[in-house]
């Protein structure tokens, strides 16, 4: 699943800092055969013909089945695990589903979805909210299919810590205020990379953006489409965007709602992000003062940020107890909880209850938010939380190699978010102790040649800001940008008819609204 669906939050604080939704830009990795750069990790166009150690992946077909969940089928998919020894190392087994088209009208082909993270569920997303929750007419002209892309979910997953560990691990104080705490968060991260290390093996380092859009050409060809088309959210738009650069002539309807800009650094994606959230927080405290039952206060949004400041700081020294005996809630936890409920405004009640019970002693509805965004239930964790950080580290070089990095750009991350700045710079730490070195870098993608591409961006957008969505727009040759003017993660299927028209036309005839159309 992804809790963007829920909480319209996919990531981890801790784990990797811009989480929910982050991914920070991946350059290009290695490919096979002898037509192709191994460095540029530019495969041959389709004009020039598969490299031949590819040809078995590109001629399989899928064997559909029932897989549980009624309307819907599963298949499996092959993919090496290592594109540039296809012939010599073993292969990955990747999990699609896919539900048929319903009609009426003629079948267009397939519409592939995937929800972001990284290491969100693309057929949980599927299966509990796009093959059902689309609008009508786009699923009864396509197949809506999902793959959960490689070590995510049923594909390979990564695995990194038990559920007890990654209990204590997200309870670790994120805002250390001496030597020993510093020391406490940089054993955590080394803890939970040398797990991932451990548990995951070889795969661990063949999780890129690069090889999942490689992944998403097989499947692609499996299903008989000459052309890609595909809605991906937040990171998900990343994962379009590369996939576009590798095959622009493969480009069919491509919409990337929520997008990310893959010419920045690590550090300036994550600074980038924790001013989104507090873009978010604002709006929220702004809507929480002017009502009689706000629990930081009545005054301004000045003043709610301080009185939430002064909870953070409070739960630091003494957490308080919840109805889950074996956890406190703590600083940690309540940042978590706090930002999970950025995602979307339909979620500002509930945590407006929450930090009412947190202010009076009771951590439990605040927990219940962080563990949602954790996608934690019933005491385990679900594999977002692992593979979120296992395509972050490879996709770019580490925002801070030491906390003595961290400590010089405080007071830039603070200024971006007095609410959130310090938490977050810190957990912009945890790919410095990765066991796997990035085979990323920033750069343009421009996917000159590809048919026209759809960007979406939301101007209060906490996870993806929406500079950007206009940034990613200005980069792609054939992009047109669609602006949603509100609050919230994402715009697709969110509540505008103007923006959902625009969308549903694009993938139904082709044709992009006017550039510059703005929604609210």
């Amino acid at each position: 699943m992804e809790i963007s669906r829920k909480l319209r939050s996919n990531g981890t604080v801790l784990a990797a800092v811009a989480l929910l939704t982050t991914v920070v830009a991946s350059g290009l990795t290695g490919c096979s055969g002898d037509e192709s750069d191994s460095r540029s990790g530019r495969p041959p166009s389709a004009d020039s013909g598969r490299p031949a150690a590819l040809k078995r992946y590109y001629e399989q077909k899928l064997s559909w089945r029932e897989c549980g969940v009624p309307g819907f089928q599963c298949a499996t998919l092959r993919a090496p695990l290592d594109y540039d020894r296809p012939d010599l190392a073993e292969d990955l087994r990747l999990a699609v589903a896919r539900k048929k088209a319903t009609g009426p009208g003629e079948r267009i082909g397939s519409l592939l979805v995937n929800p972001g993270g990284p290491g969100g569920s693309a057929i949980g997303y599927l299966q509990g909210y796009a093959g059902i929750g689309y609008p009508a007419p786009v699923r009864a002209r396509y197949d809506m299919v999902a793959m959960d892309p490689r070590g995510v979910a049923r594909s390979e997953p990564v695995r990194c810590l038990t559920d007890k560990e990654m209990d204590a691990y997200t309870q670790t104080d994120q805002t250390p205020d001496d030597a020993s705490e510093v020391a406490g968060l940089t054993a955590a991260y080394k803890k939970f990379a040398a797990g991932c290390e451990k548990r995951s093996g070889e795969v661990l380092g063949h999780v890129s953006t690069v090889e999942a859009a490689r992944d998403m050409d097989l499947l692609r060809a499996a299903l008989g489409d000459k052309r890609l088309t595909y809605v991906g959210a937040s990171y998900g738009t990343f994962l379009g965007a590369t996939y576009a650069e590798l095959y622009p002539d493969r480009v069919g309807r491509l919409v990337l709602d929520g997008a990310m800009d893959p010419t920045l650094s690590a550090e300036r994606t994550n600074r980038d992000q924790t001013g989104g959230f507090q873009t978010a927080f604002t709006a929220f405290a702004e809507d929480c003062v002017d009502r009689d039952d706000c629990p930081l206060g009545t005054r301004s949004p000045d003043d709610a940020g301080k009185r939430l400041g002064a909870l953070f700081a409070r739960l630091d020294r003494d957490p308080v107890p919840t109805d889950d005996g074996r956890r406190e809630l703590g600083e940690a936890l309540a940042t978590t909880g706090v930002i999970a409920a950025m995602y979307d405004e339909g979620s500002w009640q509930q945590l407006r209850a929450a930090l009412r019970s947190a202010t009076a002693g009771d951590g439990g509805p605040l927990l219940q938010l962080a563990d949602l965004y954790y996608e934690r239930e019933d005491g385990k964790y679900a594999n977002l939380m692992y593979a979120n950080p296992a395509v972050n580290c490879l996709d770019l070089p580490p925002a801070f190699r030491t906390p003595e990095d961290v400590k010089a750009a405080l007071p830039a991350f603070r200024k971006t978010s007095p609410a959130f700045g310090e938490g977050l710079a810190w957990a912009s730490l945890n790919c410095a102790y990765w066991p796997v070195p990035a085979t990323g870098k920033p750069h343009r993608i421009e996917a000159r040649g590809a048919a026209p591409i759809l960007v979406v961006g939301t101007t209060r957008d906490p996870a993806t800001p929406y500079v950007w969505a206009q940034s990613l727009a200005t980069q792609l040759s054939s992009a047109t940008l669609l602006t949603y003017d509100g609050d919230g993660h994402t715009a697709y299927g969110r509540g505008s008819d103007c923006i959902d028209n625009a969308i549903n036309a694009y993938l139904l005839d082709g044709t992009p609204p006017a550039d510059a159309k703005r929604c609210t």
